[in-house]
């Protein structure tokens, strides 16, 4: 590992810490706004911006981000953003001591799965090519491929926003999600721009003074911004230790698609180096889908002892939410069927 990557590696891991410990103040803090106010997150409620405990958990979350920044303008995308998973082991341990939310041994399995994982991608991350200016990271990122994919990612966005969330959004949670891993690819992608362009402003090579900088700018704060708020959604709605791993799985696998088609990072790679990244790769996102299909488990076997069947429908809306229509139904006398 080049020294360059090992201070991406430290400020990584120290983000992942943070933004794990984030979901559970933030949620935590969603759940006592809600309660005050009677108007949750997820149906257009902003009471939460009035709660301590949650503006605490969003100031973990900016601390966390602030060293995700850093570590990009060290290293490359493809090692610090699957580091990010070490924040859905957190997040999961975090959630069953503190939110209740049981962590079965499976999902054990799948931490353990998504730390192995990081360690063979750390192993095997490529050395970044070196980038003496801003316009240079605007010729790449204007190239035909990358503009290609940017375009796809807006109309996906708009399509999900406009169609899909407000039939869907609530009960599928792959929409909110979607929302953020497809802004989340394109502001990773501009933070590393920006992160680098600051970089070599300290170095001696101001880059403020280009106007390239300051877009670079501008799109971080509309895709963060826009992030935030489906996120937000995506956590009042459904259960932590679902949102973290698919929003993982997701922004991860799209942040390194942008990566590899603007910043070029396999070229120079033998074969066999990216196929060992793609392995490491692929065991991280089996760990978090590990803990996805536990937690389901976990509900589904909630299920058993009723006398009547429940449809695929209310299962499915039981599945998908945070549990509290489970709750309600079994505190009735006839649960539908």
């Amino acid at each position: 590992m080049t020294k360059e990557n090992l201070k991406g590696f430290i400020l990584a891991l120290l983000s992942s810490g943070f933004i794990g410990a984030s979901f559970i103040i933030k949620k935590k803090g969603l759940r006592k706004a809600a309660a005050a106010s009677g108007v949750r997150a997820g149906v257009g409620g902003y009471s939460y911006l009035l709660e301590p405990l949650w503006w605490i958990g969003m100031t973990t979350m900016i601390v966390g981000e602030i060293a995700n920044f850093v570590a990009y303008a060290f290293a490359p995308a493809v090692l610090v953003t699957p580091l990010g998973a070490l924040s859905i082991i957190v997040s999961a341990v975090l959630a069953h001591f503190i939110l209740k939310e049981r962590l079965h041994k499976l999902g054990m399995l799948g931490c353990v799965m998504c730390i192995v994982g990081s360690v063979i991608i750390v192993i095997h991350a490529p050395q970044e090519h070196p980038i003496t200016s801003v316009q240079e990271i605007w010729s790449m990122a204007t190239q035909p491929a990358f503009l290609l994919y940017v375009g796809s990612v807006i109309v996906l966005v708009f399509i999900l926003v406009f169609h899909f969330a407000p039939r869907c959004g609530h009960s599928n949670v792959l929409v909110f999600t979607g929302i953020c891993s497809l802004m989340g690819s394109l502001s990773v992608m501009s933070v590393k721009a920006l992160g680098t362009s600051i970089k070599l402003s300290f170095e001696g090579k101001n880059q403020l003074i280009y106007a390239e900088t300051w877009f670079f700018m501008m799109v971080v704060a509309v895709s963060v911004i826009t992030q935030m708020n489906y996120l937000n959604k995506a956590l009042d709605t459904f259960n932590t230790a679902i949102v973290s791993p698919i929003y993982y799985v997701m922004f991860t696998t799209l942040t390194i698609l942008a990566s590899v088609i603007m910043f070029k990072d396999w070229d120079g790679q033998s074969g066999g180096t990216i196929v060992s990244e793609i392995c490491g790769f692929i065991v991280v996102l089996s760990g978090t889908i590990l803990l996805h299909v536990t937690k389901d488990f976990e509900r589904s076997l909630s299920f058993k002892g009723s006398s009547a069947p429940v449809s695929p429908s209310l299962s499915t809306r039981l599945c998908g939410g945070n549990g509290e229509l489970l709750l309600k139904y079994n505190n009735e006398e006839d649960v539908p069927s």
